[in-house]
């Protein structure tokens, strides 16, 4: 197993790889969220987690969305078989908050300990902001669950800034703090830094949890490798304007600066965007790119053995807010 570097998240005594897996495509196709993905059977996400592992990676996120616990059954049945210890690695999950309030915080906890069951959930977010209660009455539910000792942190997820500070100060009040959120962030989506959220999260001590960090495949260059990749599309991404081959061409700078970044160092652009997510901010950034073969967990996981320079770092920063329209 590949020894890395762990980083604290948020003001916690969690320590995690500076990349998690994301778990969203465990969700076995059940589920109006779970069905964006095909099902993947039980050795194909045995293989994944074990590669995420071997890699170096100790922790991984799911849902009670992804396949209405599917996903969470399915993490925990794969360690399970594969022998780890809950001491061995750390679990975050998310309670859904659309349609709710907050007392289904308390209502519903039970059923995510048993979906993940004998692993505890370390880290517990709100998945979205929206509920019919307020943020205030969701962060009191969450405080109530960390000191019954059913979760052990509070996180939130998709929250603007002024939302995550809302948070953040509901739980001050109960002595509790908010570790983390978790937003869309990479080098073609970087609204955060424009909006507050990241400099509010650098000032609060608050970890971001960086999802689509390679921007649904498309920072791994292979599009632009072979357009003809783009007559395969589906979903969502089918109508995204960066799936186009005007698109390919806007972002290809970025790429081709990515690719000879990466040779430098024998890595992949993908790698290196995963690289760039976790070191640009120092240790405020981690990252959960998905897998949905081993091959990509094993890429992933690749991105963990080595530190491009901070010259390079920079220079894809400002070619990404190029073709992002802002010099």
């Amino acid at each position: 197993m590949t020894q890395v570097q762990r980083r604290t998240l948020g003001k916690s005594d969690l320590h995690v790889s500076p990349l998690g897996l994301g778990c969203w495509q465990f969700s076995e196709g059940q589920g109006l969220v779970g069905r964006f993905w095909p099902a993947l059977g039980p050795a194909v996400i045995d293989e994944i987690v074990n590669t995420s592992l071997q890699g170096g990676i100790n922790w991984f996120d799911t849902a009670e969305i992804y396949g209405r616990g599917a996903s969470e059954r399915a993490l925990s049945s794969t360690l399970s078989r594969m022998g780890v210890k809950p001491s061995e690695v750390v679990i975050a999950t998310k309670w859904w908050p659309v349609l709710r309030r907050a007392s289904s915080i308390q209502k519903t906890i039970d059923d995510r300990i048993r979906a993940l069951s004998p692993y505890a959930i370390d880290l517990y977010q709100v998945h979205q902001p929206y509920s019919w209660s307020s943020i205030a009455q969701q962060m009191e539910a969450m405080a109530a669950v960390v000191e019954s000792h059913q979760v052990r942190y509070v996180g939130v997820s998709n929250f603007s800034a002024r939302q995550m500070e809302l948070a953040y100060t509901a739980l001050e009040r109960r002595g509790i703090t908010l570790v983390s959120n978790q937003v869309k962030y990479n080098l073609l989506h970087r609204k955060i830094e424009s909006n507050d959220t990241l400099r509010l999260a650098k000032e609060l001590g608050v970890s971001i949890i960086a999802y689509s960090p390679l921007e649904q495949g498309l920072l791994t260059g292979k599009f632009h490798g072979d357009p003809e990749l783009l007559k395969r599309v589906s979903g969502p991404r089918k109508y995204s304007s960066g799936f186009s081959r005007r698109g390919l061409e806007r972002t290809r700078p970025l790429i081709q600066s990515m690719q000879s970044i990466a040779e430098k160092h024998g890595a992949t652009p993908a790698q290196v965007a995963l690289n760039w997510l976790m070191h640009h901010h120092g240790d405020t950034v981690v990252a959960i790119p998905g897998a949905s073969r081993s091959a990509q967990a094993s890429q992933n996981a690749g991105a963990l053995s080595f530190v491009m320079s901070s010259e390079d770092s920079a220079l894809l920063s400002e070619l990404s807010w190029q073709v992002l329209g802002r010099s």
